[in-house]
């Protein structure tokens, strides 16, 4: 039962995480745990290869235009960078609705001249309707043209953090690919129908030679690189800012920027992605560095610098991670329970520290995410059961040591015996002693003259006086056999005069027996007599019962000579009727008057032992 105990308390403490962690709120916990790795792990250098020309607060007031800006512009900027030697160009901008024909041929004429130009889409999914689906495309003119176009699609966690960067839609069994994923198609040979070599087997999305893994069926985590302008941006203004186009320039001076650029090799050789980083436009995003807001054309520049360099980001199969997260549950609540809760603490802030190392470590080598928050949570509530079991245990412990010693006792011993219930454990050790016995002389004819009736009332009186009595001095009663008394002293809980508390019980029981003797008198009952032995020495002491009844009790030749003194009382005519060995009275001697009464020759020993009448205290 206890093993599956063990086994079913860490098991539903996993599912139960499992479930929980499926809910926003604590799956936003995991996000902000493991953007912590980001931060902590630092920017990582980037290519180079990628430039952003960004449409920013700087370019409107040196065009001194409002946004959105006449095709035509956009046209000569397309011109522009072919001309400086860009090696794509991305446009982050959407022209998915016609303005006025002449600006719309002469974008599509520039495009289609440049013949590396990626136009954007949008993939549209009504709030209302989930079925009710749709894809702007960019307008007719680019279309006919044959230029390529992908989807800017950009997908928010519930907290509103892009970890994730889609791959594709799908919409009527067809796929729409990705801004990111039709500028690698096309980053060798601008293909028109390129998306018939993308390829989706196995969880990675084959693009040209790059080799993709998928998350979620359609997405892809994104390693960031860095904050916001970790890529090198370039103003819209500077690079359309030629000969051809006057610009108002800094005290009335024309600067032209763009030959400054072409000349410096700025976008020799480069992915350019052209994007508005406008505040108002409201196009930028918090990310795992969220420093501040990352534009969403940047965040296009982290996917290709990622997958360019092939430093994917995993995270861990989801199904390897739960048989390890069951593997170290069970474990971990298996040490618990077998330590202290003290020293449990001290594991469960040590694994902890563990799992943050470890978890750190799969990231910046294996570039692997896990659930730092769900297994940090799970050690805690593991530490948690692991005191609730201890606390159970503990108390189921000390009520079996209550009931079973309480009746035979003193209150203060069984409080003591609680704090170290573990001397109670099963088997026995030799521990030093003092054990004495009782027994009422001629009680089978006093019985048989007796009603029944008399007899067990007569006998329940003066067993529970007795007992009272030895509970009284820190003895326990070890059993009852019939009329005898058997008591010891020095147990369960040790103490060093348990030899003078064994003499002080023997003489008050003789005093309270007198007591009895005269009530009995006037009372018209026939009395009896009592005989007292006492011995000390080392016995087999401990739980001695079997698996199914416990029996604390001592054993051992010291056990059997304090039942053969309470015996030979009979052969002596003493006063007390109280005889205690030589072992107890040298731990006596100097307390207690008693005197010499004979040698006797004991069963299983070789030599004779003292005896001595216990007559009083000093």
């Amino acid at each position: 039962m206890k093993t599956v105990r063990k086994l079913l308390i860490p098991i539903a403490i996993v599912l139960i995480l499992r479930i929980l962690f499926q809910f926003n709120f604590f799956a936003g916990l995991e996000h902000k745990a493991q953007d912590s790795q980001f931060r902590f792990r630092g920017e990582l250098p980037v290519s180079g290869d990628i430039v952003i020309v960004a449409v920013d607060d700087n370019t409107i007031q040196s065009l001194n235009r409002q946004w959105p800006f006449p095709r035509e512009m956009h046209a000569k900027l397309i011109d522009n960078l072919k001309k400086a030697g860009a090696k794509q160009i991305i446009y982050d901008i959407e022209f998915t609705e016609y303005s006025n024909p002449y600006s719309d041929a002469a974008l599509a004429v520039y495009a289609a001249e440049a013949g590396n130009v990626i136009f954007a889409g949008k993939y549209i999914v009504s709030p209302d309707n989930p079925e009710h689906q749709q894809i702007q495309m960019p307008i007719q003119p680019l279309i006919a043209e044959h230029l390529n176009w992908g989807i800017v699609n950009m997908p928010t966690d519930s907290d509103g953090y892009v970890r994730e960067y889609t791959l594709f839609e799908t919409m009527a069994k067809e796929k729409y690919y990705s801004l990111g994923v039709a500028s690698l198609a096309n980053s060798r040979l601008y293909l028109p129908d390129w998306q018939k070599g993308v390829v989706e087997s196995n969880g990675i999305l084959t693009v040209a030679d790059y080799k993709i893994p998928i998350y979620q069926s359609k997405h892809a985590l994104i390693n960031y690189y860095g904050p916001s302008q970790t890529f090198r941006h370039i103003p819209y203004a500077s690079v359309i800012d030629d000969s051809m186009m006057k610009m108002p320039g800094q005290f009335g001076i024309e600067t032209d920027d763009y030959y400054n650029l072409v000349k410096n090799g700025v976008f020799k050789d480069k992915i350019v992605i052209i994007g508005a980083t406008l505040e108002e436009l409201h196009d930028k995003f918090p990310t795992p560095f969220n420093t501040q807001l990352t534009s969403g054309v940047e965040i296009h520049a982290n996917f290709l610098e990622m997958v360019r360099n092939g430093n994917f980001l995993y995270e861990l199969n989801v199904w390897i991670f739960l048989l390890l997260e069951l593997l170290l549950a069970i474990a971990i609540f298996y040490l618990q329970s077998y330590i202290k809760p003290q020293f449990s603490l001290i594991l469960t802030i040590i694994i902890i520290a563990l799992i943050l190392i470890a978890s750190y470590l799969l990231f910046i080598k294996l570039h692997t995410l896990i659930s730092i928050v769900e297994l940090v949570i799970l050690v805690l509530l593991l530490y948690v059961s692991a005191l609730i079991v201890h606390y159970l245990k503990s108390q189921k412990d000390k009520k079996f040591i209550r009931n079973a010693f309480q009746q035979y006792m003193a209150p203060e011993l069984v409080n003591q015996l609680l704090k170290n219930p573990k001397s109670l454990k099963y088997g026995g050790s030799q521990q030093e002693i003092t054990v004495l016995f009782s027994d009422i002389r001629d009680f089978t004819p006093y019985s048989e003259q007796h009603k029944p009736e008399e007899t067990v009332q007569i006998l329940k009186e003066y067993l529970t006086a007795m007992v009272k009595t030895i509970k009284a001095n820190s003895g326990i009663v070890d059993k009852f056999v019939g009329d005898e008394i058997m008591a010891l002293f020095g147990t369960p809980v040790a103490y060093q005069d348990h030899a003078l508390q064994a003499c002080r019980t023997a003489l008050q029981m003789r005093e309270i027996l007198t007591i009895m003797q005269s009530k009995w008198k006037t009372e018209g009952r026939e009395i009896f007599e009592i005989g007292i032995g006492i011995n000390t020495g080392f016995a087999t002491v401990g739980n001695l019962g079997s698996e199914q009844i416990f029996d604390y009790t001592a054993i051992g030749d010291t056990v059997n000579l304090g039942a053969r003194l309470e015996n030979i009382n009979k052969e002596y005519d003493t006063q007390k009727k109280i005889i205690i060995s030589q072992f107890t009275y040298e731990k006596v001697k100097d307390r207690v008057e008693a005197s010499f009464l004979d040698e006797v020759k004991v069963k299983g020993k070789a030599e004779s032992v003292k005896i001595y009448e216990l007559i009083g205290l000093k």
